[in-house]
This record gives structure tokens, C-alpha cells and sequence, in this order.
């Protein structure tokens, strides 16, 4: 008897020294990357934007190439944390890259690519995008680098090293990266390093376009956070319209960009994290939401992954989206529906001229 209690003595202090030192690396290797970081640029065109000319930016978060139609995701109540294979990984990101031909946008704002992760079986999802799409200038802004995060225990989604990607037909003169206001409890080990890009497009009348990539935090509860990032978010569109530039905001802000999703999507009423309505009367008042037609198109942007896609069962919502300064003029709004195939999102397409503004 007494060995056998020797034993579990033994056991549980090794079991004790694996625990705390497995918590000691997650909370030692955790760090945040510094407020406004120049980021790389890599140009492939010389061209600039012109006036008054018709041009078509897409916003689409790509869920690390990870969610088709059958999965769940164990954070929204499902069951997975990684993508089903490396080839399932890359049949979405072919799919992704078709939709974008398809598409032709000018401008593209990404979110949730990968470029080394468990979740995402190690594809390099940014040089798979930049590579296939050749015409495209491009600029990657990390907001995740995570520790091997042994959770849930069972299906650890392990480690992670992800980013937003922005796409251009044109030069960029100039891109930076602004941290945003994240919990501080423990939840800030599974969340992003929440951050924006801000990408400086030349246009012929000697101004620029401001492209702002944004991908707001979706599972916290903190209303001061979320109130704390679209502060930010706001604070930089007045800065950079201050500035003289024309300003486009594009991404997924994972709160309801329809306000009533609900009723147009005929769901429960009952909000999530993510679906809240987003505060419209808080947006500055040199710009506007674009949301022409989207009501009455009925396709959602974003699906929750408690269970697999199933259209008129699986809750649904309009997470994506652009706002614009009153200097870029929308034509046309639409979500190019892919039906949830290989992301829990579907892109959102925007037609749109740059007014002659001298």
C-alpha cells in the first residue's frame, strides 16, 4: 500500500511539473508585435488607380482553407479543430484562387491565411495565393503566432503562424500594420493578435487610396474590447481621410453588417459573439457603410460552424463588408456566393469609382 501511494505521489508531481511547465512556455513565449509596423511590400505593376474609371474590390475571409461545407469547429460548439488533410487544405485554396479569377477584382483583402500552422497542415497559403494570382502586388500582416496550444485535449489545434493579405493590380507606395485593443485575460493565448493593415495606393490626381484590411476579434465577450478595436479602426479612417486620402475599409468585422441578419436570413433572434449589430451611428460621418441590395439579395456572408452546412438549417449571417469614404463611390454590392464550400465565409464583392476629388 504504501508503495502504491509512493507511486501516485510520484505520479502527480511529475504530472504537476508537465502541466506548469507546459503553462509556463505558453504564457513565456506569448508576445504581441509592436503598433505600427512598416510592413514588406512586394510590387509586381507601376500602375496607379485613375479617376471616375470602374474598378472592383473583394473581401473574403478564407478560414485557413479549412472549413468545407461538412466541417465543424470546436470553439463554435462542433467538433474539429484542424483542417480534415494537406489536400483538403489545398482544394479550397484552388478553389479560393478560382474565385478571385473568376471575380477579377482590382483589390482583394484577405483574412485568415496561414503560413505555417497544425490547423492548416503546414500549407504556406500566402505563397500559394501570391504565386497562382502573378498579377497581383501583395503585403502580408501577421496577427497570429501562437504557442502549441494543447487544446481541446483530445484534437490539440497545436501551432499557428497566420496574417491578412492584401492584393492589388496596382503599386503600393506604402503599407503599416496597427495593433488593435485585444482581452487580457487568458483568452488573449487562443485569440488573434488582432491587428489592421493600411495599404497606400497612388491614384492619377496625386492623392492615394487608403486600403484598410480589418479582421475584429469574434469569441470575446468583452464589450470594452470591441467598443476599444472599432475606436481604433474609426480613428484610423478619419486620419487617413484627414490626410487627403481617398479611404476604403474592407474585411470581416464579425459583428452584423446588416443589423437585422435575423429577419433577412429568417434565423433565431438569439445573438452570438460574432452577430451583434454593428454600430452604424458610431461610423464618422464623412463615410458610409455599403449595404445597397444586400438585404434584398438574401445570400449571407458568413455561416456558423456548430454543425455542417446545411442551407436553410445552419445559422447564417453578414459578417463582411466595406466602408468608404465619401470620395469612393459605390456602384454596385454583391456576395459572390460559393455556397460555403472550403471557408465558413463567401466573399463580398464591391464595384466602385474614385471620384475626381482635387
Amino acid at each position: 500500500m504504501k508503495k502504491i501511494l509512493k507511486w501516485s505521489f510520484w505520479v502527480i508531481i511529475v504530472i504537476l511539473i508537465i502541466v506548469g511547465g507546459y503553462v509556463a512556455y505558453v504564457f513565456g513565449s506569448y508576445h504581441r508585435i509592436p503598433d505600427n509596423q512598416k510592413l514588406a511590400v512586394v510590387n509586381r505593376s507601376a500602375q496607379k488607380m485613375k479617376v471616375n474609371k470602374s474598378y472592383k474590390a473583394m473581401t473574403f475571409n478564407i478560414g485557413y482553407g479549412s472549413y468545407p461545407h461538412n466541417y465543424t469547429f470546436f470553439m463554435d460548439g462542433g467538433y474539429y479543430s484542424r483542417a480534415f488533410s494537406k489536400r483538403s487544405v489545398e482544394q479550397g485554396m484552388k478553389a479560393f484562387v478560382g474565385a478571385v479569377k473568376s471575380e477579377n477584382p482590382d483589390l482583394v483583402s484577405f483574412q485568415e491565411v496561414d503560413t505555417d500552422g497544425d490547423r492548416a497542415q503546414h500549407v504556406n497559403e500566402y505563397h500559394w495565393l501570391t504565386q497562382n494570382l502573378p498579377a497581383y502586388s501583395h503585403v502580408f500582416a501577421q496577427n497570429y503566432d501562437s504557442a502549441y496550444l494543447f487544446y481541446p485535449v483530445t484534437r490539440p489545434i497545436g501551432k499557428a503562424k497566420s496574417g491578412i493579405v492584401t492584393l492589388t493590380k496596382t503599386q503600393i507606395t506604402k503599407s503599416t500594420r496597427y495593433k488593435l485593443p485585444i482581452d487580457t485575460n487568458f483568452s488573449k493565448i487562443v485569440d488573434l493578435d488582432r491587428a489592421i493593415s493600411v495599404t497606400r495606393i497612388p491614384v492619377d490626381n496625386g492623392k492615394r487610396l487608403s486600403l484598410i484590411n480589418v479582421h475584429l476579434s469574434a469569441f470575446t465577450k468583452n464589450q470594452k474590447v470591441m467598443n476599444a478595436q472599432l475606436a481604433k479602426v474609426f480613428n484610423r479612417m478619419k486620419i487617413e481621410a484627414k490626410h487627403g486620402n481617398y479611404v476604403m475599409v474592407g474585411g470581416d468585422y464579425n459583428h452584423d453588417m446588416l443589423q437585422n441578419s435575423p429577419a433577412v436570413f429568417n434565423t433565431t433572434s438569439k445573438r452570438l459573439s460574432w452577430t451583434h449589430p454593428f454600430p452604424v451611428a458610431k461610423i464618422p460621418k464623412e463615410f458610409k457603410l455599403v449595404t445597397n441590395g444586400l438585404r434584398q439579395a438574401k445570400v449571407p456572408s458568413v455561416r456558423n460552424n456548430n454543425m455542417r452546412y446545411k442551407q436553410g438549417e445552419t445559422y447564417v449571417s453578414f459578417a463582411d463588408g466595406f466602408i468608404v469614404s465619401k470620395n469612393v463611390i459605390p456602384e454596385r454590392i454583391h456576395v459572390k456566393n460559393l455556397h460555403f464550400a472550403h471557408s465558413d465565409h463567401n466573399p463580398v464583392v464591391l464595384s466602385f469609382k474614385l471620384a475626381n476629388d482635387k
